[in-house]
């Protein structure tokens, strides 16, 4: 079933990209739940699972259902280009009750495409008070937050800064169309000005002036979601790119006739660069002080291999054309050019 957001002139102007620690965060409790479909988390799922009691977080799991209706109030689209988490706990906090009643009924009393109810003395202690439930919803995703993901945030981070600057570039390059189809195989395109988008369920909705919210994930791998409900700014959350390398260490070594022509610390950061980087995630990707990364950042951009550019509030690093044909005749022999990306 379809999805169809109609875009017009006035959309394209305000259309975004951010970041959200709460939406992360209840998509991490989710793959906590099912943790069969998520192999690239593995890793992170062997770390936090004997420090997770799933009682404790039960009424939050009873409302993330496999297939249906999860309410929209438990993630607001952030307001601006990196919330910070309680800056978003507080939006839950003042969600008005008539609209967490309205969405607590929607996800428990089996709406269309649920696959289980929950236990009905469960449902109706959450719907007896939508006021406490609130509260009570509040602080346990706060406590999530600091359980599952708040040590490992600048690694997520890092992740989903890397993956808007790639988009970033994209739409510089190829324009908005190219960019949203380009998000998910699920995402496409009708003229004269639509975009549809395979999901669970089907809505309609004319954008009418909102622009597009997109929001990468590295816990919604590999499906994605869209929020079509007002007062919400229509939202889509995709998959970033990279999420397979999340939970792993740094890439493999620069090839060595680079390391000898460039010094073996600049030829490891312009290897590291198939994706634009900040030099704070590649100090903390390679064990190196940050200003440490931006000596040697600096060199290699007064040497023409790489550019840096500003988004928002951070500046990425990526290689130039001749950056990149300096890396391919550095390898070694016998070496296999990496994938296309």
């Amino acid at each position: 079933m379809p999805v169809q957001l109609d875009v017009g002139t006035a959309d394209l102007l305000r259309c975004r990209f951010a970041l959200s620690p709460l939406w992360e965060t209840v998509a991490a409790v989710r793959t906590l739940a099912e943790p069969g479909r998520q192999v690239y988390h593995r890793p992170w799922l062997r770390e936090v699972a004997a420090g997770h009691d799933p009682a404790r977080t039960a009424p939050l799991a009873l409302l993330l259902p496999r297939t249906g209706s999860t309410p929209d109030f438990l993630t607001p689209p952030p307001a601006g280009p990196h919330a910070e988490i309680e800056e978003e706990l507080a939006r839950v906090a003042a969600t008005p009750l008539d609209q967490v009643e309205s969405e607590l009924r929607r996800s428990l009393l089996g709406p269309p495409g649920r696959d289980v109810l929950p236990p009905p003395e469960a449902a109706a202690r959450l719907l007896a008070d939508p006021g406490r439930t609130l509260r009570e919803l509040t602080e346990l995703l706060r406590g999530c937050w600091h359980s599952l993901l708040a040590p490992r945030w600048p690694r997520v981070r890092d992740l989903l800064e890397a993956d808007i600057a790639v988009r970033s570039r994209d739409l510089a390059r190829a324009g908005l169309r190219r960019t949203l189809t380009g998000l998910h195989p699920a995402v496409g395109w009708e003229e004269p000005g639509t975009l549809r988008i395979e999901a669970p369920h089907r809505a309609h909705r004319r954008l009418d002036g909102e622009g597009l919210l997109l929001l990468p994930s590295a816990f919604v791998w590999p499906a994605l979601t869209v929020v079509t409900d007002p007062p919400w700014q229509p939202t889509l959350v995709y998959p970033a790119r990279g999420v397979g390398e999340l939970w792993h260490g740094a890439g493999p070594a620069a090839p060595r006739a680079l390391a000898r022509l460039l010094g073996r610390t600049r030829a490891l950061l312009l290897a590291a660069l198939d994706e634009p980087a900040t030099t704070t995630r590649l100090a903390r990707a390679h064990g190196l002080g940050p200003a440490t990364v931006s000596a040697h950042l600096t060199a290699l951009r007064e040497s023409g291999l790489v550019s840096r550019r500003r988004i928002g509030r951070t500046v990425a690093y990526a290689r130039t054309p001749l950056g990149v044909a300096l890396l391919r005749g550095g390898e070694e022999p016998g070496t296999p050019a990496p994938p296309p990306r």
